[in-house]
This record gives C-alpha cells, structure tokens and sequence, in this order.
C-alpha cells in the first residue's frame, strides 16, 4: 500500500498542477487537489499547432520503430539461442563490445550525413533498431523457455528453420515478445535526443522535441 501511493501521489500531483494556478504551485500552495483551477495551461498548449504534429510524429514513429525493433531483435536472439549455430559465442561478443564503446557523436553524424539520412524520419525508426539489452533477454528466453526437444521435433518432421521459429517457437513466446515491444515502444515515444542532433525539418520533429521547446520558450 505504501509503494503504491508513493508511485500515485506524484502523478495525482502532476495532475492537479495542470489544473492550478501556475503561482499557487510555484508559491507551494497545492498539495495534492487542485489550488484556483484553471484551463489556462491546456488552452495555451492546444492552441500550439505544432503540438500535434509532435503527437503525429510520435505515433508514427513508435509504431513503425517498434515493428523495426521486433524484426530485427526477436529472430536474431532466436539464432543466438540455437546450439548448433557456429562462432554463436564470437557473435555475442561482437554485440556487447558495442554496450561499452561507441563511436561517438561527430562519427556518427557523419556516417549518418553519408548515408542520406539527416532530416529523414528513416533515422527516427531505423536508428538504434539492436537494443543489445533487449537481443540479451531474447536470447535468455530463447535458450531456458523453449525446450531444444521441440527443435529436434520440428527437424525431423522435415520443418527448416524459418518454418520451426514462424510455426513452433515464435507462437509460444508472445511474452517476451510483448515486453520487447513495450520496451521499444516507451524508448521511441521517450526519444528526442536523435531527432534534436539529426532532424531540421520542423515538420518531422516529435513530441518530446516539441516539449522541450514549449519548455525553453516558458
């Protein structure tokens, strides 16, 4: 009970200062229900156009990266789970070189100026598309919730390896499935560092970057 009200009180808090008086809540005022309500704020913030094309962009976005994140993650933590699969160890290795070290900014702008991707949304959903930390957990699923029997199974029926993870293994893990896609889903909703470094085009800005610009003008 007490974890949970201390997860509630915050967002109730938010909440009410929405509906405050932007004073009473600087002056300490409010404490939890609303002090002088007002619609003032709400008004301001819908009467900013370019608020819903964030929002558009946003929905977008994570819509599109998420099923990026998925195509690539889930069948690829499945090849890293599999026995029989050769250098699966070196393969692993390779990933999580790149949890530690990066190429930085400036060669990272300009692999991404080389590839025709600055002011594109491709950058927004294709960008990051390997959360290594999520390939980490597919493979952990993979390899400890799907017993190798039913592998061995699907082999001597005849089935290939795409039919054994399309039609045996991917219908039994719709759990990390669905947390993978809840991960990617928050990271791209959250995202705006990308987009303020490679995106000009006020028109593909997201919401978090429309936020963050509504903040700085305030």
């Amino acid at each position: 009970a007490l974890l949970f009200v201390s997860i509630l009180y915050p967002l109730i808090f938010v909440l009410s200062a929405s509906f405050s008086d932007p004073r009473a809540v600087a002056a300490g005022k409010m404490l939890l229900f609303p002090v002088e309500p007002t619609v003032q704020g709400y008004q301001q913030i819908f009467a900013y156009r370019e608020i819903w094309t964030g929002y558009l962009n946003t929905i977008v976005n994570t819509f599109l990266g998420t099923l990026i994140n998925l195509a690539v993650t889930i069948p690829c933590g499945y090849a890293l789970s599999r026995r029989d699969m050769p250098f699966r160890g070196a393969f692993m290795v390779y990933f999580m070189i790149t949890m530690y070290f990066n190429s930085g900014l400036i060669p990272h702008y300009l692999n991404v100026r080389s590839l025709g991707l600055l002011n594109t949304r491709t950058i927004l959903v294709v960008g990051g598309a390997v959360s290594v930390y999520n390939l980490i957990v597919c493979r952990s699923f993979f390899a400890t919730s799907i017993p190798w029997e039913l592998h061995e199974a699907a082999r001597i029926d005849g089935a290939s390896d795409a039919r054994t993870f399309f039609d045996v293994v991917l219908p039994l893990s719709k759990p990390i499935v669905v947390v993978i896609a809840l991960y990617c889903a928050v990271s791209h909703w959250n995202s705006y560092f990308t987009a303020m470094v490679y995106i000009q085009d006020r028109a593909l800005y997201p919401l978090q970057l429309v936020l963050r610009e509504i903040l700085l003008k305030s």
